[in-house]
Formats: structure tokens, sequence, C-alpha cells
């Protein structure tokens, strides 16, 4: 039976003689270099929110996986583009979950573009839309918890928990000090977010979520400092991977006071993520600049652009969604989709009858997504 481990009252955040920071220099130098690296990539890429848009997917897909949903990205983009009919209740549920997860964190997203911060406020309306009519919208969306919640195994009693988040009436104060923590200069931002990332979890404000929104304040943070341009920065690809290690590595802080192993952890987490994210990124953008040539030269099209810009958009889609948003004329628009159907660039997802639409997937973006051929 696993040790009930219970939250390391009093010892957040943890003061400079904790941390130790001959053993976290190693990683710190080439966690922040790694990350710059990647800035600079995506920061360069023309219209690096349609290009990368996979990505997005993709990590709520991995994050959402951590939490317990079976969903592939490619059921979830055939789902969004009309192929629900043919997915089972339980595989769209875990859609839906997916699906609320890239909402949220582009609303997130955009208040801090407006100049808004990390504050409970925020969070709370983050939650909102993460559990926005999906399972956990009857466990008080937006609000925080108002009785002590235990992490473990289904069903299991307090007694026989994994893990017990901050006691139910030290849940405000431990808040605010997150927030104030959040609001300080430490001496290294990443570091201070393995942190911050870590002591989310072990709060764990809400009755459902807290795993997901957890990991989406990672991104987030590194906006509000400065660390990225963009919340483009993906972690679940390592956490997912390494998930039995996540979790120990988490419950070790409240058990050992073992927060300088944690923190080693997130940064390996950091540099491994990068230099993915930056392979990524490049080959996405490499195939956009191929596509802008390829297409151009088996359709003899003046609007080819505009089918590359919309298939990078949307890699899975339906004939009459490809007709409505291209922004190309009808006839032209389905003459495109049948050469590019024939000279292999897009695979049949579902063949047209009748009144139902045809739906295809750019197989050469979404495996890049996958980091591996699915397609």
């Amino acid at each position: 039976m696993t040790e009930t481990v219970r939250y390391h009252l009093g010892q957040f955040p943890p003061g400079a003689e904790v941390l130790d920071w001959e053993r976290l220099v190693p990683f710190i130098g080439p966690a922040n270099a790694a990350l710059a690296r990647y800035d600079g990539l995506i920061t360069a890429i023309p219209n690096a929110d349609v290009l990368l848009s996979p990505l997005t997917t993709h990590e709520a897909v991995l994050s959402s996986k951590i939490e317990g949903t079976n969903v592939t990205m490619g059921e979830v983009l055939e789902v969004e583009a009309g192929a629900d009919g043919e997915v089972d209740q339980p595989k769209r549920d875990d859609v839906e979950e997916v699906l609320n997860y890239r909402i949220a964190l582009g609303f997130a997203s955009n208040a801090l573009r407006t100049g808004r911060s990390l504050t409970l406020h925020l969070l709370r309306e983050v939650h909102s839309l993460l559990l926005q009519g999906v399972r956990g919208r009857d466990k008080n969306p937006g609000a925080f918890r108002d009785e002590q919640n235990w992490i473990g195994s289904r069903g299991c009693s307090l007694n026989e928990a994994s893990f017990v988040p901050i006691p139910q009436e030290h849940l405000q104060s431990g808040l605010d000090a997150w927030v104030g923590y959040a609001d300080t200069q430490q001496l290294d931002p990443l570091v201070q977010l393995a942190i911050l990332h870590l002591e989310f979890e072990s709060i764990h404000p809400f009755k459902d979520g807290n795993g997901r929104l957890g990991r989406m304040i990672i991104p987030l943070f590194l906006v509000q400092r400065g660390v990225l341009s963009r919340p483009g920065f993906y972690m679940s690809g390592y956490l997912e991977e390494r998930r039995g290690e996540y979790i120990e590595s988490m419950r070790s802080v409240s058990r050992d006071g073992a927060w300088t192993d944690w923190c080693i952890f997130f940064l390996e987490g950091v540099i491994d993520q990068a230099r993915q994210n930056q392979q990524k990124a490049q080959s996405i953008l490499n195939l956009y600049q191929q596509m802008q040539h390829n297409v151009t030269d088996i359709t003899h099209s003046q609007h080819s652009g505009l089918a590359v810009e919309f298939l990078f958009s949307r890699p899975i889609f339906s004939t009459t969604v490809f007709v409505q948003r291209a922004g190309i004329p009808r006839a032209t628009a389905l003459r495109i989709l049948q050469i590019l159907r024939d000279e292999g660039v897009l695979k049949t997802v579902r063949e047209g009858a009748g009144r139902r639409a045809a739906i295809y997937a750019f197989p050469g973006l979404l495996n890049i997504a996958e980091g591996r051929n699915v397609f």
C-alpha cells in the first residue's frame, strides 16, 4: 500500500538555504538557453498562431491524457471536422475535455496579452472554461473547493490516499502565498516556475481539473515573466512519458523536503521539451515553405497560398468547411482538393456520400505534431 503523504504546511516557499544551488546551476543555464533558442525560432515564424496550432492541440491531448482521457489528436480533429457521429460517447467526452483545454489556454493567453496577470480571479475564469459541459461540471467550475480533497485510487478513503493537499482551513492563505510568490522576482525564473507548478498541484485548490490547469500555468508564467514571447511551450509530453517519476517527485517534496530534486527533474524537462518543441516547430516551418512551392506547382492556381494557409490551420477538415472558409471560389476549391488528394498531399478520412461531406487529413503536418507517423 502506498504511504499517505500530506501537504508540506509551513514550508512554502522554500528558503534560500533549502535549495542546493550548486546542484541546480548545471541545469539552469542549459534550460534557459534551450528556451531562448526555441523562442527565437517561434518569434521568426510568420503567422505562428496558425502554423503551430497543431502543437497546442497535441499538448491539450497529452495534458488531458495524464488525467485519464483516452483520445488521440487525430480523433479530436476528426470530431471537430464533423465526424462526431462515428465516435462513441466516451470518446466524445474525452474530445470535449481536450477542446475545453484548448479554449481555456487561448482565453488565458489573450488575457495576458491584454495586460492581465496570473491572479486567482484569472485562474478561476480559466478553470470554469476547462470544466464547461464536461466531466467535472458538477464540481463547482470556477470556484475553489470548500472541503478537504485527496488524491489516490478511485474510491479510496482519506487514510488510503496517495497525497492529501493543503488542509481546507489553510487553502486561502496557501493560495495567497502562491500568488505572492508568483509576483516576486527570484534568482531564476525557471526554478521559480518549478516551485510554482509543484505548489499549485500540492495545494490542489479545485475539486477537479487541477492537473490540467497546473500544467497550463507553465507556458503562461513564462510569457508573463518575459522568458517567452508567446505561450507556445508545452511540457506534458515529458510529464506523461515520466508520469510515475513526476508524481513521486512531487510527493517527495512534502514527504522529504526534496525541493532541489524536484527542481532538477523539472529543469531536465524544460531542456528536453524545448529541444523537442524546437525540432517540431522547425519541421513545421520547413513543411510550410515546401508546401507553398509544391501546391503552386501542382495546382497552377493563384489561390494555392490560401489553400496552404487553410491546411495548416485545420489539418483535418471537411470539404464543406474548406469551401466555406478557405477564401477560394467554390469550383476552384473543389478542384484543388481533388488535386491534393490525387497527389497524396491529403488522405481521405471519410468519403463523401449524398449530403455528407468528405473529410480529409493533412498527414505531413499531423505526423510532425505527433512526433511519429500516425497518418
